[in-house]
């Protein structure tokens, strides 16, 4: 240990193992706090947070009556997503980072990124967070400690991840931990000792989102934005922990993970993978409208998978909270979340009412008449501009969801029975397909597109290309993660969970979608979990087995609409297999022959179609 950083000076708890105590002191050796914090994951800690957070003007105190426990915050109006065009990938080689992630070569990178970190959190506090990923102790959980300058961050860390003393003291002595390092940039005293004012948002112009796998490391500089800065999301949780995933057998994917009941009790758990903002949440919350029928919460974002004793694969939710986009979520289109964030939640970037309550575009049919919106300036529905920013989030504890299942929590998670990849497809997706094999089950999520969201950068609207909606997180070469998959089918064998395509935006030629979706999907639901356990029937089709007894009673649907939700044009498709030809090409000769045999086999039934 440095000379001149001992133990004390670090205020380390006497729980914390000597490795970590090296890495916290050599980390403050560069980054130069004013002083060092070990978050304990209390709710004292929390108050104390929060409370230095309203005293410096970084977050609003809702009203206590209407929302208890809860607050905003505004950012600056920079900092307000992902930053995907300073997102790297640090490896020996850029053919291991692959062509959809930014590469740098790690030794040129650290050197790159020391003079930003180099007494970035001067005149600051340094906070440490010890956190578990999933629960702790659990077979299928890791740990992670974060270092950071930003209470928002640690605050919504403690919400996101078990955070603290419980996860500290379950690492043992050197034990290993994914290390991340996270800084705003903004120092308040430069290397000659002059002081400058704080800002109610701190940041950099100069953003970098790091990640070194190879090492188990993150380095994040210039955000306090969500996943730049709570480093337990899409940095560890997915970019880092796919990595960890190909080496050790494992799945680390962008998933929501549910169980479904129907009224016999039969229960199917489901892993599906969306893009962001395409309706994520709605689905891990969903309220079935079939009678009997029960969905109930496992997780909403990402979900860790793992190969059990019993040749199935087992799945848990490594995250304890949600980090959701909170427009277009009301309380018509999803109750439980409006119910989940009834208190202790954190908000960013949306209004703020009059009554010191929140509002955002699709909370309500109706908006206030008057609002403060996300950028602090008076609001009403004639303001021309949205009040809410569209990528606007809440941060909330998942124990608060009233559809939350009792396993979410379970120290070996649940077994998986179905996999599901969807997106936004206004043409050519069915409402619902299943695979004819997991080969052509990971084809299905390696083709996968959709239409741009708030949540990405790029036009909206645009279609983009998402295989298993894990594009800007897939921490290694895409072409070799396929690869993963198809060892994993081939581990698991007949055990595998059976994998479907789904498709809720399908329009007519008006422009109006043919499925009115919601808690309608239950009935694709209902369908998929039958299909599961052998008890519906399916045709084939070009693209995959279509229901042919799919659930539609009580609900006001032509047989048109329904002919055209599951119409497959073979024309469409060639062009789409076109497209996937071009797709393919960015990846080369790493592309699974596999794959490249179920576009040839896909044309071939579209050719005879």
């Amino acid at each position: 240990m440095p000379n001149n950083m001992t133990a004390a000076a670090i205020n380390a708890p006497d729980i914390a193992p000597a490795n970590l105590k090296q890495w916290v002191a050599e980390m403050a050796e560069l980054l130069k706090p004013d002083s060092i914090e070990w978050y304990d994951g209390s709710e004292a800690n929390f108050q104390l947070l929060t409370e230095r957070e309203i005293a410096a003007g970084r977050l609003i105190r809702l009203n206590p009556e209407l929302r208890p426990n809860s607050f905003l915050a505004r950012t600056d109006p920079g900092d307000v997503a992902r930053v995907e065009e300073r997102t790297f990938i640090a490896t020996e080689t850029q053919e291991e980072t692959g062509p959809t992630n930014n590469w740098r070569h790690p030794d040129e990178l650290k050197e790159e990124l020391k003079p930003h970190f180099d007494g970035s959190m001067r005149g600051r506090i340094m906070y440490v967070i010890p956190f578990s990923m999933g629960p702790v102790g659990g077979p299928i959980s890791y740990t992670g400690v974060q270092l950071t300058d930003s209470a928002y961050a640690t605050l919504n860390m403690h919400i996101m991840t078990r955070t603290g003393n419980e996860p500290l003291a379950a690492m043992g002595e050197d034990s290993e931990f994914v290390r991340g390092v996270h800084s705003v940039g903004y120092p308040l005293v430069d290397v000659d000792g002059n002081t400058r004012p704080d800002t109610s948002w701190p940041c950099n112009e100069t953003k970098y989102i790091t990640h070194f796998p190879d090492t188990r490391e993150i380095f994040s500089y210039g955000s306090g934005y969500g996943g730049n800065a709570l480093l337990g999301k899409k940095c560890f949780a997915l970019r880092i922990a796919s990595v960890i995933g190909r080496d050790e057998g494992w799945l680390a994917e962008h998933m929501l993970l549910i169980k479904v009941s129907s009224p016999e009790g039969k229960v199917t758990n489901i892993a599906a993978a969306f893009p962001s903002a395409c309706g994520k949440t709605n689905l891990a919350m969903l309220q079935p409208t079939i009678p009997g029928w029960k969905v109930e919460t496992l997780g909403d974002d990402i979900v860790w998978m793992r190969p059990g004793e019993d040749g199935r694969l087992w799945a848990i939710n490594p995250e304890a909270g949600f980090f959701g986009v909170a427009p277009g979520t009301g309380i018509e289109t999803n109750p439980n979340a409006v119910e989940t964030l009834r208190e202790n939640v954190i908000f960013t970037n949306v209004a703020l009412s009059d009554e010191g309550d929140v509002w955002w575009e699709g909370l309500t049919p109706e908006a206030p008449k008057h609002l403060i919106d996300w950028r602090g300036r008076d609001w009403t529905p004639e303001s021309g501009v949205l009040a809410a920013h569209p990528n606007s989030r809440f941060t909330a504890p998942i124990e608060q969801t009233p559809s939350l299942a009792a396993e979410w929590d379970a120290l070996g998670g649940v077994p998986v029975d179905a996999i599901v990849f969807g997106g936004r497809r206004t043409t050519n997706v069915p409402l619902v397909a299943q695979s004819y094999s997991w080969q052509h089950g990971v084809f299905m999520g390696a083709t996968i597109a959709s239409e741009q969201t708030a949540a990405a950068e790029g036009p909206v609207g645009e279609l983009r290309r998402d295989p298993f909606a894990m594009l800007p997180f897939c921490g290694y070469n895409m072409a070799d993660y396929w690869n993963h998959w198809l060892k994993m089918g081939a581990l698991l064998g007949d055990k595998a969970p059976r994998i479907f395509q789904v498709n809720w935006f399908r329009k007519n030629k008006e422009g109006k979608f043919l499925w009115p979706g919601f808690g309608e999907n239950s009935r694709v639901l209902e369908w998929i979990s039958k299909r599961v356990q052998g008890r519906a029937s399916a045709t084939p089709s070009p693209i995959g087995n279509l229901p042919t007894d799919l659930n539609i009673e009580g609900l006001e649907i032509s047989d048109e609409t329904m002919k055209e939700l599951f119409a497959i044009n073979p024309e469409a498709w060639l062009y789409e297999a076109d497209l996937t030809d071009k797709f393919f090409e960015m990846f080369g000769d790493k592309v699974p022959k596999q794959l490249r045999l179920e576009l040839l086999e896909l044309r071939g039934r579209l050719n005879r179609a």
